[in-house]
């Protein structure tokens, strides 16, 4: 697999890392909630985002940062859609809303958006493998689970997520419009060990052929070793960043775009080799 489709976009892969830029439209998102909850700010921030080299924008209204409280099916569509359907309009990258809803999941790709990006990697509503196969749009597929009891992580994560990609395909999907995402953080099944261990052996998980999505951006595992607070993990990022570039990410999630830009521009160049 070459190429990874979300409508009509098509990514090619193997010669760039692609920036996910996280709009979060909630106000309690670890680092920036509040922050873009009105649609003004919403709107601004993704365009600047693209403008400072996002090539796609995650788009949040639901958090899931340690001790979140979980919201109405309505609330978190009140805060998505109306975002989604100008950006839909206004930008000319994919849009991927992160839920784990299949109502929301319909109502946010019947508004324009490309991918869906859902932490519970079908296993809450296996129904939007069928919904996102209807608009042929991407899903990106999360490992995600209650407790932190593993018998072998790298294994038990792959196996996880096999019955994942089993299910998207099993609705009709292509290898072509799926991605993993490994579940980094601390509310997704994982101490800090684990954490770390799941990333330094990330290249294992290229054996289920499909785009590994990063998702490390200032999170508390970078803490836990540096002692940083959230807004002060710019540097650990950068650092995993490039290190998971090197062990064979194809996609980044992040919240500082300028500065990750760089670092993939660098990363890409040595283990890549492009100009």
């Amino acid at each position: 697999m070459d190429t990874f489709i979300c409508r009509d976009y098509q990514l090619p892969l193997g010669n760039v890392t692609y920036i996910m830029g996280i709009l979060n439209v909630t106000p309690d998102s670890f680092y920036d909630g509040g922050q873009y909850s009105e649609i003004d700010t919403a709107v601004k921030r993704a365009k600047e985002m693209v403008k400072e080299g996002a090539d796609l924008i995650d788009i949040g209204g639901q958090s899931t940062r340690p001790g979140h409280e979980e919201i109405s099916v309505e609330e978190e569509l009140k805060r998505i859609l109306p975002v989604i359907e100008v950006l839909s309009k206004e930008l000319s990258v994919p849009l991927s809303v992160d839920t784990y809803r299949n109502r929301v999941a319909e109502k946010a790709l019947e508004a324009g958006a490309h991918i869906i990006n859902d932490i519970w990697g079908l296993k809450r509503e296996p129904k939007i493998a069928e919904t996102v196969t209807s608009y042929k749009a991407g899903l990106i597929l999360m490992h995600n689970k209650e407790d932190n009891d593993y018998e072998e992580i790298i294994k038990d994560i792959t196996q996880h997520l096999k019955s994942c990609i089993q299910v998207a395909l099993n609705a009709g999907l292509t290898m072509n419009h799926l991605m993993i995402d490994p579940g980094i953080g601390a509310p997704y099944g994982k101490d800090v060990e684990q954490q770390y261990e799941l990333l330094a052996r990330l290249k294992d998980l290229r054996e289920l052929n499909v785009p590994i999505l990063h998702a490390v951006s200032r999170k508390s595992f970078l803490g836990a070793v540096t002692g940083r607070n959230t807004k002060d993990r710019l540097a650990a990022t950068i650092a995993c960043t490039a290190l998971g570039i090197q062990n064979g990410v194809d996609f980044v999630r992040v919240h500082d775009i300028k500065e990750i830009r760089d670092a993939v521009k660098v990363a890409d160049k040595l283990v890549r080799r492009t100009m």
